[in-house]
């Protein structure tokens, strides 16, 4: 049987999925949940399949939905069924995605990555909100940066809520610093920023001028601005 049914909330492999949201079950177990068939889509196209993968019952068909469940198969991996009750159950929403999956954790160690391989990337520290660090790490993504490196105490990348502060002393202009590739950019939290140690430890530090009477931007939206200022000096800008 390639598809199981399972319709009791209190199903022992249910209990397992939903425990994915606390992190030291993910950390115990190297796996991690997501939500969405785009999302994994995005996943099968960099050749990660779910180890498992859960449809809801009134999930409708799609040619994606196809791919998955053929590759999660292929992988080794199980399909199960599920009702809407249970897909609230799991997702923690009245309106939850009708397809979820289960994925290994995959980190990149610091000694394998290869600076010159991207013209740019992106450092965090201890930055702990995961709305922040899933919106940096698509904004990198799509300016074409080499990836988003995690120093201290940071927010677990592989949170739900996540794979869902310029330090104010700079006197150089985002736009017009001598920026050298590869490059990378780094960033501390909003309340503190970088600690002295790193800051120390740039080339450069710039700023971005406010002009407003707030005195500070969200952190997502300041590295979105300072990724994209970096990356079109390095690819070119199309505006």
């Amino acid at each position: 049987m390639t598809e199981r049914l399972i319709t009791s909330l209190t199903n022992d492999t249910i209990k397992a999925v939903r425990a994915r949201h606390m992190r030291k079950e993910r950390e115990a177990t190297g796996r991690f949940l997501a939500e969405g068939l785009k999302f994994i889509g995005e996943a099968l196209d960099q050749g990660r399949a779910p180890v498992m993968l859960l449809v809801g019952q009134d999930a409708r068909p799609h040619p994606l939905l196809d791919r998955a469940k053929a590759e999660t198969l292929k992988a080794g991996g199980q399909i199960i069924v599920v009702t809407h009750a249970i897909l609230e159950k799991i997702s923690r929403r009245d309106n939850p995605q009708t397809v979820l999956g289960v994925f290994e954790q995959v980190y990149t160690p610091l000694d394998a990555i290869q600076p010159d391989a991207k013209p740019c990337w992106v450092a965090l520290e201890q930055v702990r909100d995961p709305g922040n660090l899933g919106t940096i790490i698509r904004t990198a993504d799509s300016a074409g940066c080499g990836g988003v490196i995690l120093i201290g105490d940071c927010v677990d990348p592989f949170s739900v809520e996540a794979v869902r502060a310029t330090r104010l002393d700079a006197t150089n202009g985002y736009r017009d610093s001598p920026v050298r590739h590869p490059a990378i950019i780094m960033m501390g939290n909003e309340q503190a920023g970088l600690t002295d140690v790193l800051a120390a430890a740039c080339d450069l530090n710039v700023k971005i001028p406010m002009r407003g009477r707030a005195d500070s931007l969200n952190l997502a939206v300041a590295t979105g601005v300072m990724v994209y200022a970096v990356t079109d000096a390095a690819y070119g800008s199309s505006l």
